[in-house]
C-alpha cells in the first residue's frame, strides 16, 4: 500500500491511525475465519480469507484492504476481541 495514503486513512470511527496488518496477525485472523467465527462490526460473517488489511494504533479493528482499496466502510470493519489467538503488540 502507498506509505502517502497510509498516512491520511484513518479508522472512519474512532479516527485512531492505520498500520499495515503483521504476517502473524493476518494468520490469526484467517485462522479464526476459516473456523467461522469472525463477523464484521454489523454482524455479517466473514467467509473468505484476507490477503491484505490494516489494523487500527489501539489494536480494536481490521480493515480489508481488496484489490489495492482499502474497505473503509464502519459496518465492514472486523473487531479483534472476537479473535481469541490474535498476536500480542
Amino acid at each position: 500500500m502507498d506509505k502517502r495514503l497510509l498516512d491520511i486513512l484513518c479508522c472512519p470511527v474512532s479516527k485512531m491511525p492505520l498500520r499495515p496488518l503483521g504476517k502473524r496477525e493476518l494468520d490469526a485472523l484467517n485462522d479464526a475465519i476459516a473456523t467461522g467465527k469472525v463477523d464484521t462490526v454489523a454482524g455479517a460473517p466473514v467467509r473468505e480469507r484476507v490477503g491484505e488489511a490494516l489494523l487500527t494504533t489501539d489494536r480494536k479493528v481490521i480493515y480489508r484492504v481488496e484489490d489495492g482499496i482499502p474497505v473503509m466502510l464502519p459496518e465492514e470493519g472486523i473487531g479483534t476481541l472476537q479473535l481469541s489467538g490474535f498476536p500480542a503488540a
